[in-house]
């Protein structure tokens, strides 16, 4: 059995769009001026270096996603952290569900949702489908995480992956009005991405100045990640074994 369908990883591609920090290098905000706030007379692309660099240093952290590309969006919460742990749900499209554990580096563990398993089948007979369901249901399925199937889903459990995709913040980055985000206030420092759409970063004012949550506007892979739990260890326990479904 199939363990995942081959989707784009469109939460990597949305923290991409975060390269949009990257790469403006001019337009509106290109004098990149220097206001008064809670970062003294740093500017943007200043207070971007620092939330990154503090956010690649928190070593685990949360992730809420939700991702609106059109025919694949994806909601989900995950914890992860560079050792090789990870836990939380994944929704793709409207109904395929899938909850997930890695608790080390080797293996992780997999349980699907009734629609997501019966896709997952779809090409089979009748009684070969049903075989499966009565099998799999509310069980989870181990698997390697070298498994192709297995890192299409992992890929948002790589933190080393997630944050590389923050690269540093250049002039052209407008800094907003201090908000809150999840209870803290933040620092919203938005760029242009030359289409009409923009990324905006919010960064913590108060405490580490770790990035809070990241906004893709426009272009065809709109959405939001929300980061929380900076630094916090990560429960990722292996299943049960009466609850894991074994091929041998």
């Amino acid at each position: 059995m199939r363990t995942a369908p081959h989707r784009r990883t469109a939460l990597v591609a949305v923290l991409g769009a975060a390269l949009a920090l990257g790469t403006t290098a001019c337009g509106p905000f290109s004098d990149d001026a220097k206001p008064a706030g809670p970062f003294g007379d740093l500017s943007g692309s200043q207070i971007v270096d620092k939330a990154f660099a503090a956010t690649k240093d928190a070593k685990s952290l949360s992730a809420d996603v939700d991702l609106r590309a059109p025919g694949a969006p994806i909601r989900g919460f995950l914890s992860l952290d560079t050792r090789g742990k990870c836990a939380g749900t994944l929704t793709m499209g409207a109904t395929d569900t899938v909850e997930l554990v890695k608790n080390n580096s080797k293996n992780v563990y997999l349980r699907f949702d009734e629609a997501f398993l019966r896709k997952q089948v779809a090409d089979e007979n009748p009684e070969t489908q049903e075989a499966a369901l009565r099998q799999l249901r509310g069980r989870w399925v181990k698997s390697p995480a070298s498994d192709p199937d297995s890192r299409d889903i992992l890929a948002l459990c790589d933190l080393e992956t997630l944050l590389g995709k923050f690269q540093p913040g250049p002039s052209g980055i407008a800094q907003g009005a201090e908000t809150t985000v999840g209870g803290r206030k933040a620092l919203p420092l938005t760029a242009p991405d030359g289409n009409g759409g923009s990324t905006t970063v919010y960064v913590a004012t108060k405490g580490t100045p770790y990035a809070l949550k990241i906004v893709v506007k426009g272009g065809e892979e709109p959405g939001t990640i929300a980061f929380s739990h900076h630094g916090k260890p990560v429960e990722a326990k292996a299943p049960a074994a009466k609850d894991v479904f074994t091929t041998g």
